[in-house]
């Protein structure tokens, strides 16, 4: 009975932590909207000083500064609850992997808080700015894996089924999630030194091509592995999604490029553009991450018959 409570108690630790992780990662997320913002608004400089905003902790919320000072606001946050995971990770966390990611991530926080104060401090460099926006995509992604990582239906072991393609599915997921990265870092430099276009373009049309390959094989071969099948539509749908808004993002910015100020269309596309890009990055690592758990490379397991095989995830 005692085991038993112990047991149980564990559980609920075990499930509390993934869901604080959950909350930090929506958090981070939410700051990723808020750094669109900034860059959107063009409100980089709208505060000119930093870590105090114009001396004070909370200055007038007007005009730029609502952005540029909501944004620090949110990244404060998102850096105190990524504090406190690291340490109840490391409390409460039997395996050492899943530690050390935490306190990886409590590093890039700081690392990044850094970043930030630097752009507005040297009045936006390109390369810090950019830097900024690449690290951002890159925290998101750490907070992605941890709060994966931490779910209670990741604790439990899943047959595995083999992975017979001559190129593995495993790693074309690692191909496509490296690819998507990059096509960040292209729209990241795009937004900060208004030139790219091409490269950016070229990198939409290989990250298409490497997505719609995995879906396709997802849909072929494992159609009945539910975490791999789930995956694969909201990538789908994101992807889709997000090829719109930058054509979208392109479109209204030639037609606004005589524009003093950026209007509520553009800030909005572009905005919104940015935040799907976070989420199919997202999508496409936990895609990645499940192929490695639920499948697994030429004979190193027995070999299923070829009918499609059951796996509830």
């Amino acid at each position: 009975m005692f085991k038993q409570r112990e047991l149980n108690s564990s559980e609920r630790g075990a499930t509390w932590l993934h869901r604080f992780a959950l909350v930090a990662t929506f958090s981070t997320f939410v700051l990723i909207i808020a750094g669109a913002l900034v860059t959107g608004n063009e409100a980089g400089l709208a505060v000119p000083d930093w870590p105090l905003s114009y001396g004070s902790l909370m200055p007038p919320m007007v005009g730029g500064i609502r952005y540029e000072h909501g944004h620090r606001m949110v990244a404060t946050f998102v850096g105190f609850l990524t504090m406190i995971l690291a340490f109840w990770l490391w409390r409460g966390e039997s395996r050492r992997s899943v530690r050390m990611l935490g306190f990886l991530a409590l590093g890039v926080v700081i690392i990044q808080g850094i970043l930030g104060g630097i752009t507005v401090l040297f009045f936006l460099p390109t390369i810090i700015s950019v830097s900024h926006a690449c690290l951002a995509q890159a925290f998101f992604c750490l907070m992605v894996s941890l709060t994966l990582l931490t779910s209670p239906d990741w604790r439990q072991g899943v047959p595995k089924i083999e992975d017979r393609n001559n190129f593995s599915f495993r790693r074309l997921c690692v191909l496509t999630t490296g690819s998507i990265y990059l096509q960040l870092i292209l729209g990241a430099a795009l937004r900060h030194s208004k030139s790219g276009i091409v490269f950016h373009l070229v990198g939409a049309f290989a990250v298409t091509v490497l997505a719609m390959l995995v879906v396709t094989r997802v849909f072929k071969y494992y159609p009945n592995v539910s975490s791999l099948l789930r995956a694969a539509w909201v990538l789908s749908i994101l992807l889709l999604a997000q090829l719109f808004l930058g054509t979208g993002s392109y479109l209204i910015r030639l037609a606004t490029r005589q524009d003093v100020q950026p209007g509520l269309a553009m800030v909005t596309i572009t905005t919104a553009h940015v935040a799907v890009g976070a989420l199919v990055l997202a999508t496409s690592l936990s895609l990645t991450f499940q192929s490695y758990r639920v499948l697994s490379q030429a004979n190193r397991v027995r070999r299923f018959s070829t009918a499609p095989q059951k796996v509830a995830l």
